[in-house]
């Protein structure tokens, strides 16, 4: 199998080490703007080769890409219909982290616009790969990704479902500045609109920072913490699919806190998450461009990973839970099921990675692994809380080998 990876951040590059792993893949090849990115990095991959390519152009993208068998796209958001479409021209597979197509985070009808993008998906593009043979997956990380598999793997407990609760908190914080162990500008982005959940069979928009919901996690040893309201894509996957993936649930809820959200919260309530212009001494800016342009990169080079790690870890804790509530057997239950994956420190002594890079990017590689052992046996287009059970416990024993492992009870819901 020869394979294109689009852009070499954290993601890509932890695919692209994974896939120089596997026997049946030939070539890898690395394509990315900044040349920096993938100049010294291919040089450690016996299978891969790199390439300068603009994610903005067609033209460049079904360049590099004749003869590939996949295109996995780790480029921003926005770059998701031109590579969808390079896929189709190429008839290649296609893997996407996110889903892009008719979606902006700076749209003033970002709900809609968001629906309807993966409706898109779902509908036109589905059936233009099907007629070339092909299969595309959106949504192929930790959270959107594993995230959505671990649901699946959780409502099969249930009779029928009402409410889903995807509840993640990063809690890794170093003492060198770094608010953010990934993409700052797609975590900013993503915290400076309104959340997204699926509340009474509907797809709404939720308010920033809002409706929190507090948990105490046994992997933090009890402590009590908060999370909120925030954008991503599973409430509107689930939530478009609740009736035949979910068992009818009504309700479904991504929410998320930590380290990041501590710092993006009085910056949103102060309006310098906003991406409006205001004129200021005479000087136009935009308030969001100001302070991204102040938050340092997601570090993925092991030297940098180092550095942090020698200077020293504040905390090292996190939670990633799914909690199912529904019927069995006539009565009321909640099925809780627990990710448990290597922290920071351990991370990086077993790979080199942050945990970050180390969780997103392994569960990133294993729906690409999934394309390498032929395991999507339809063409045409889902998003990964769409598996069949075969493919989520497949899914789920790859994923045990890189320690990343589920618990699943059920619990009586008083």
């Amino acid at each position: 199998m020869k394979v294109l990876i689009l852009g070499m951040g954290a993601q890509g590059n932890t695919v692209a080490q994974r896939l120089n792993e596997e026997p049946k893949v030939t070539e890898i090849i690395c394509a990315d703007y900044d040349e920096k990115a993938i100049g010294d990095f291919v040089k450690t991959l016996k299978r891969a080769r790199g390439v300068k390519v603009d994610g903005s152009k067609f033209d460049e993208i079904v360049k590099v890409a004749q003869g590939v068998d996949l295109i996995v796209n780790a480029l921003p958001v926005e770059f998701g219909k031109i590579v969808l479409d390079a896929a189709l021209e190429v008839k290649a597979h296609y893997q996407d982290f996110a889903a892009g197509v008719g979606y902006s985070k700076k749209t003033d009808d970002m709900l809609t616009n968001w629906i309807d993008g993966i409706s898109v998906q779902y509908d036109v593009y589905s059936k233009r790969f099907a007629e070339i043979g092909r299969t595309a997956v959106i949504g192929t990380g930790a959270a959107p990704g594993l995230v959505c598999v671990v649901a699946r793997r959780a409502v099969r407990e249930l009779d029928s479902c009402d409410t889903i609760y995807m509840l993640v908190y990063e809690g890794g914080e170093s003492k060198r500045f770094l608010p953010f162990w990934w993409s700052p500008v797609v975590a900013l982005g993503d915290m400076s609109i309104n959340g997204i959940a699926y509340i009474d069979g509907k797809v709404v928009q939720t308010p920033a920072f809002g409706l929190p919901v507090t948990r105490k996690f046994p992997e933090m040893g009890g402590k009590e913490v908060t999370m909120i309201e925030h954008a991503h894509d599973e409430p509107v996957y689930m939530g478009l699919n609740a009736e035949k993936y979910f068992k009818g649930a009504k309700n479904i809820y991504f929410k998320y806190g930590g380290i990041g959200v501590n710092f993006a919260r009085p910056l949103y309530r102060a309006g310098l998450l906003s991406h409006e212009k205001v004129t200021i001494d005479g000087q136009e800016i935009v308030p969001f461009d100001v302070i991204l342009a102040h938050i340092p990169p997601a570090p993925k080079f092991k030297e940098e990973i180092a550095e942090i790690l020698a200077e020293g870890l504040l905390t090292d804790e996190g939670a990633f839970v799914v909690e199912a509530y529904g019927m069995k057997d006539g009565k009321k239950v909640m099925v809780d099921a627990h990710i448990s994956s290597p922290g920071i420190v351990e991370c990086f002594e077993r790979s080199g990675m942050t945990a970050e890079m180390y969780q997103t990017g392994q569960c990133g590689f294993l729906f690409t692994k999934m394309f390498i052992e032929n395991k999507y046996d339809k063409p045409g287009l889902i998003s990964t809380d769409m598996l069949s059970d075969e493919q989520v416990d497949y899914y789920l024993n790859e994923a045990a080998k890189f320690d990343i492992t589920l618990s699943v009870e059920v619990k009586q819901d008083e």
